[in-house]
Order: C-alpha cells, then sequence, then structure tokens
C-alpha cells in the first residue's frame, strides 16, 4: 500500500513538472523582457520604463528611435492582436482559425482591402511613410530577437509569423474605417423593406428628427476654466467600441526632442492616437457621416459579365483568389469590380457596387505625428486638415485655457445628400465629385457657455451648405452629458467619472411614464399589467443591474420598434435595425400620426403585455424578481485559450452583468461600452487619469492581462503618469 502511494505520489509530482515546464516554456518564457538592456538598431540610448500598470514610458534621442520603440514594446505586449488585425483586414484569418473565419475572409476580400492598403503605401507622403517605417522596424526588431520566444498563441496555432510590413500599418488603420463606415448595410436594409412596405413609412423609420441638431458633437468633453475647480480646462473622453481582451488600446507615453506625448494608441499604428502632450489634450469619436455609396449595377443583355455604367458598356473585372482554411480545402472566391468600385453584396440576381471615401485615391494620411506635436489650436486643426477618416469629432483643450470642437475626415460633397440607398449605376452622376472643404466642416472655439459636449450626435446644422448624411446618434447621451456638467461648477477630474459612469435613460424613462399615461387613459384592471406599470411608475430611469424595470423597459421599446416596423413593412419588419430608432419610436408616441396607428394608448399597453410575457420566459413569473443584469450581461474571452480546464478562467472575463444601456452615457450592450476612459486635467497633467477596459498586455500570464478590469467595471481610474511616472522596471535599447 505504501509502494503504491509512492507510486501514485511520484506521478503526481511528474505530471506536475511536466504541466510547469508547458507552462514555463510556452507560456512564461513568451513573456516581455522588461529589465536589462538590449542591443539595438537605435541612434541613441532608448529607456522604457514601465510603471504599475505596465505602461512603457519612452524617452528616446529622436522621434525616429520613439517610433521604433514603440513598434518594439507594442509588439512585445500585443504582437497576436496585431497579426490578428492584419489577418483580418486582408482576410487571411481562416488560415489559422478554420471555416469559422471563412466569412469574414469574404467580406474583407469583397472590399479589397489588401489591394487598397498597397495602393495607399504607393502615395504615402516621406514623412508619413518614415514615422510607418520606423515604427515596422522596431516590430520586426521584436520578431528577429523573438523568433523562438513568441507567444503562446504562434505555437498552439503551429504557424509562424511573417515580418511586418508597411502595408500592415495601413491594414490595421483601414480596418478600424471599415469597422466605422459600413453604412451600405443600412442601405441594403432599407431597399429591402421598401420592396413590400410603405415607401414613406420606411424612409422614415432610417430618417433622423433634423429638428434634433443641438451643436457640435461624440461620449468626449471639454470644461473651460470658469466650470472647473482649477479654473484650468478639463477634458473627458471615452469612446465606446467592442470589447475584448485584449482591448483594443494600448496605453503609450512618448518623448523624444519636439515630442512628449501620452494617451492611447493602436496596436499596429505609430503615435498616440487619443491623448494629450504638454500643451494640448484631445478626445475622439464617430461622426457617423455617410462616407459609402452603393451602386445596383445593370447588367447587359447577351453579355454576361458586361454591366452598364451611365449609358456605357463595362466589362467587369474578375480576379479569382484562393482563401487558405485551416483543416478544410481552400475556397476558391471570385473578386469582381467594376469602375465604380468592388462588388460586395449580391441578392435576387443583382450585384451591388461600393464606392467607398477609404478606397479613393489619396485617402491615407497619417497626421498624428502631427497631432502629437501640435502645440495649440491653430497646430492641432492643421494636423487635422491632413486626418483622411473614419469621419471624426475632435474634442480640444489646452494650457492656456482655450476648448474647441473639429469635424475632421473626408466627407462626401454630395448634391442630394445621397447614401441611404442603392444608386443605380446609370445614375452614377448622383454620387459625390468633391469633398467638404476642411474650413467648412462644423467647428467651435471658446464658446460663451464655456462647455462643449459630443455624443455622435448630428453636428451639421439645418441650414448647412452642403447635404450630409449620416447614422447619427439620438440626442439622449448629449441632452444628459449636458444636464450634468451644467448643474454644478466646480468640476474636478475625478468629478468626471461620475459622469462618464452615468446610467440615466431619458429615453427608457419617457416610455415608463407614456405607458403609466396609457394606463390611466384606457382605465383597465389587468392584474399583471397593474403590476408592470405600477413598476415602471416609480422607477427613476437608472438602468441599474438587480432591477426589474430596465429590463421590461427594452424588452417594451423592443416590441414597440417591432410594431411600427411592421406598421411600416408587414412581411419584413422583424428585419429593421437602426441606431436611431428609439428616437424615431419617441417621434411617433409625441406626434401620433394617425396614418401610423390611430389608438397609441392601445399600442402601448399592447407592446407592454408582448414586454411582460417575453420577460417571463426569460427570468419567471415573478416581474419584481427579474434582474436586468441577468439580461445585459458582458462576457469576454482569449479566443483560443478561455474554454481550458482550470486556466481559461483567467483568459476569460465574465458573465459580468452590466449596467448602463444604449441611450445612458455609460453605453452599453453585452457587446460594447466604454473602451477606454480619460480625464486630462490641463491644470496639473499628472493629475489626470486613464484606464482601459482590461489590461496592457495581450499575455495571458502576465499580470497585466485584465488588471485594469475591476477598476474599469466600477468606474475607478489610474494616474494617467506623466512628469512623474515612478517606473517600476526599466529596459535600455542600447546602440549596437
Amino acid at each position: 500500500m505504501n509502494r503504491f502511494l509512492k507510486y501514485i505520489n511520484l506521478l503526481i509530482l511528474t505530471l506536475f513538472l511536466g504541466g510547469s515546464a508547458v507552462v514555463y516554456w510556452f507560456g512564461w518564457r513568451p513573456l516581455p523582457q522588461t529589465t536589462g538592456a538590449i542591443s539595438a538598431p537605435v541612434s541613441a540610448v532608448v529607456r522604457i520604463g514601465r510603471d504599475a500598470q505596465g505602461v512603457p514610458h519612452i524617452d528616446a534621442a529622436s522621434v525616429e528611435d520613439t517610433l521604433f520603440a514603440q513598434g518594439f514594446v507594442t509588439a512585445q505586449d500585443r504582437f497576436f492582436q496585431m497579426e490578428s488585425t492584419r489577418r483580418y483586414a486582408a482576410g487571411e484569418l481562416a488560415e489559422i482559425f478554420g471555416p469559422a473565419a471563412l466569412e469574414s475572409d469574404l467580406e474583407m476580400r469583397r472590399a479589397n482591402m489588401r489591394q487598397i492598403a498597397e495602393k495607399h503605401l504607393q502615395e504615402l507622403s516621406l514623412m508619413d511613410r518614415q514615422a510607418l517605417a520606423a515604427y515596422t522596424r522596431g516590430v520586426n526588431f521584436y520578431l528577429e530577437i523573438n523568433s523562438r520566444r513568441l507567444p503562446p498563441e504562434f505555437s498552439a496555432l503551429r504557424f509562424d509569423p511573417r515580418p511586418w510590413r508597411l502595408s500592415d500599418s495601413l491594414l490595421t488603420g483601414l480596418s478600424m474605417f471599415h469597422s466605422m463606415s459600413r453604412s451600405w448595410r443600412d442601405e441594403i436594409m432599407k431597399s429591402s423593406l421598401r420592396v413590400e412596405g410603405d415607401a414613406g413609412k420606411v424612409d422614415f423609420l432610417f430618417s433622423g428628427p433634423a429638428a434634433d441638431w443641438p451643436g457640435p458633437g461624440s461620449n468626449a468633453w471639454a470644461l473651460n476654466g470658469n466650470h472647473t475647480g482649477s479654473g484650468k480646462p478639463l477634458l473627458a473622453s471615452d469612446p465606446h467600441l467592442g470589447l475584448s481582451l485584449p482591448g483594443i488600446w494600448y496605453q503609450v507615453h512618448l518623448r523624444a526632442p519636439g515630442m512628449n506625448v501620452a494617451g492611447v494608441s493602436l496596436p499596429g499604428l505609430p503615435a498616440v492616437i487619443i491623448g494629450h502632450n504638454e500643451r494640448i489634450a484631445w478626445g475622439m469619436t464617430n461622426l457617423h457621416a455617410d462616407v459609402q455609396d452603393l451602386f445596383l449595377l445593370e447588367s447587359v443583355e447577351g453579355k454576361p459579365g458586361a454591366v452598364r455604367i451611365n449609358g456605357r458598356e463595362e466589362a467587369a473585372v474578375r480576379r479569382s483568389e484562393r482563401i487558405a482554411v485551416r483543416g478544410a480545402p481552400p475556397v476558391e472566391f471570385m473578386h469582381v469590380t467594376t469602375s465604380l468600385g468592388p462588388v460586395v453584396h449580391q441578392e435576387s440576381g443583382s450585384l451591388y457596387a461600393l464606392r467607398w471615401v477609404a478606397a479613393e485615391s489619396g485617402g491615407f494620411n497619417y497626421p498624428f505625428l502631427s497631432l502629437n506635436q501640435a502645440r495649440n489650436w491653430s497646430g492641432f486643426r492643421a494636423a487635422l486638415e491632413r486626418y483622411p477618416g473614419p469621419a471624426m469629432n475632435f474634442i480640444y483643450a489646452d494650457v492656456d485655457g482655450n476648448i474647441g470642437y473639429q469635424a475632421a475626415g473626408r466627407i462626401p460633397a454630395r448634391k442630394d445628400g445621397g447614401g441611404d440607398l442603392p444608386v443605380p449605376a446609370s445614375a452614377q452622376d448622383r454620387s459625390w465629385h468633391d469633398y467638404i472643404p476642411f474650413g467648412e466642416l462644423p467647428s467651435a472655439y471658446n464658446p460663451p457657455s464655456g462647455r462643449l459636449v459630443s455624443a455622435n450626435q448630428n453636428p451639421f446644422p439645418p441650414d448647412y451648405p452642403y447635404k450630409v448624411n449620416g447614422n447619427f446618434a439620438p440626442r439622449y447621451r448629449f441632452q444628459q452629458i449636458s444636464a450634468l456638467l451644467q448643474a454644478r461648477g466646480g468640476w474636478s477630474a475625478r468629478d468626471m467619472l461620475a459622469v462618464q459612469k452615468d446610467v440615466y435613460s431619458p429615453y427608457e424613462h419617457f416610455l415608463a411614464r407614456q405607458v403609466r399615461q396609457a394606463w390611466e387613459n384606457a382605465g383597465l384592471k389587468e392584474p399583471t399589467l397593474r403590476e408592470a406599470v405600477e413598476t415602471l411608475g416609480a422607477w427613476d430611469g437608472q438602468m441599474e443591474i438587480g432591477r426589474p424595470e430596465p429590463l421590461l423597459a427594452i424588452l417594451l421599446h423592443q416590441h414597440l420598434r417591432k410594431a411600427f416596423a411592421g406598421k411600416a413593412t408587414l412581411r419584413r419588419g422583424a428585419l429593421y435595425q437602426y441606431q436611431g430608432d428609439s428616437a424615431l419610436v419617441e417621434t411617433l408616441l409625441r406626434r401620433r400620426p394617425i396614418e401610423w396607428f390611430e389608438d397609441y394608448d392601445r399600442l402601448l399597453l399592447n407592446a407592454l403585455r408582448d414586454a411582460i410575457e417575453e420577460g417571463k420566459r426569460m427570468q419567471g413569473a415573478n416581474l419584481r424578481r427579474w434582474d436586468y443584469g441577468r439580461y445585459n450581461r458582458l462576457q469576454l474571452g482569449h479566443p483560443l485559450f478561455a474554454g481550458l480546464l482550470f486556466f481559461g478562467a483567467y483568459a476569460r472575463i465574465g458573465p459580468v452583468p452590466m449596467s448602463g444601456s444604449s441611450s445612458t452615457v455609460k453605453q452599453t450592450t453585452p457587446r460594447l461600452g466604454p473602451s477606454m476612459r480619460m480625464v486630462v486635467d490641463l491644470a496639473d497633467l499628472d493629475n489626470s487619469l486613464l484606464n482601459v477596459a482590461t489590461g496592457q498586455s495581450g499575455h495571458v500570464l502576465s499580470r497585466h492581462y485584465r488588471d485594469q478590469w475591476d477598476a474599469h467595471h466600477v468606474g475607478r481610474s489610474f494616474p494617467m503618469r506623466f512628469r512623474k511616472f515612478g517606473d517600476v522596471e526599466m529596459l535600455e535599447l542600447r546602440p549596437r
């Protein structure tokens, strides 16, 4: 018996040691070197100090060496993410992830992303090329000295990455551009709903109330010194994007002669995207301007492959591509393109070609290095004049007490607004022929109010000289932020966090009041309906977890949206989705046009009945025990390791109940949320705050893989170290 136990213990020890060796070799050994010295192709010593959150503070003798080091440290922490991003944009994910990634690859191949990147590479200015080249050399230096200790994903998937190329950085930028400007899908949806529906009603469901123009705007704002405790501006920015592990942003601090800038960057691109230098700060969020036109191609009878554009026959160019698929045979893909753009969609025998600003000649400049070095408002705007897109709202503040707003990006100057329905190829001249001049884009500087608030709303006034279409957000977040900022003065940097995490929903609260009024008007006595009405009637509009009212309000909205969409197009109403649908539902409930419904009280109560029944199916018959947090749950996980036993628990987050909704300042859904929160104090830059969603590192065994999540979830933050950054680790890159 003792011998048996001895063998069992020996076996356990052997398994433990073997497992530890595997974890060390594939997991611990690839962690980045963050102390000591490395011989590198730099002109002078580069010091890279990392603070308590693992943020690199790079100090170099030249901007070129700084960008080299930025590429190096970003690859140290995030190279598998960079590899995934360039493959995603190029349509090459299925080669490593298998058939599950094939549809994504097909979408990117149809959009011609790799070819667009290569074209823009040839058009780059010398300044932009030098910046990208320095960053690229840093990435490839990391690959050179770590070829045998790459992140564990490469071992698990059994492939070696090729060197980083300048075009891969362009693909990274195009990936972000693509994700923020896919309005052509709304055009397809709208066109489909119009087929069997009431065209006027369908058009309304995709419109934005013109009277809702509230001023320049996205979730970013600035206050001048009249509203702050210090007498100097505060700037806040918390862009809402899809959340992931690792997150989209990588924090960095870059110092060189003529440059001292801190903030967040995009892995794969040099410079700081959102942040501050010694004199200015800026935030940015999506403008949602329509920068795409979709063309319905006309085939030429008897001539396969030929199309007619503006009365001229044209042979569509066909190019066969082979998509490698891991664990399956390659897929042959036929890429079709015309003079109007690539064919991105086929439906019922019809072909649709896409014209996209990002694909146009001269469509890629990289002004962020100039932006990082700007010293004042004029320098800031001069850098943004070169910004190509995606179209963005930029909020600005500086140490001299100024605040500003600037829309930037190439936005089509259309004759008729356009962009909301596919254009017949015969009417190609309805597409844009030029862009709105930068000097005529919405802009504001030191407004009398001393406040600038941007929350993705429409920044173009009703009398704007150009017709601009866009998928602008409803006004709810803008109004709530404005109301909170106007309610008091003496704001501090930490006070801004309370605004960023506010979860009051003006829209859902409006629905609750509408239902109560409808109930009182109807004089009904249904006990179940009464309980729901009384629950909503006593609600304060806070979209908090642990409460039933937010869930009931969300379900009520969904059934109202379905009812209005069904009225516009009976058979296809379930297809309807639109960012501005809440504002449109509110408009109809306020105006109550007879051509939509004769009895809006009945509509509201019927929708409430449907919401109650759906809620019961989801969370049981006791309405008061419903929990919004069980509905609005976020789950993040490593694509390879989250499902592993024991270890997988560290490679994932959640499911986590999330307060907030799509109409609250803290905008959340089961897929997106605040991707980072930044507050810059122009009175004392070391008093600024920055918190990314998960952590700095993409290595699952790093202590910085998810060390910022708990703070992010509850709305705390970390010092945005600038002058006193308190390095806990120091690495030197020394000239060879």
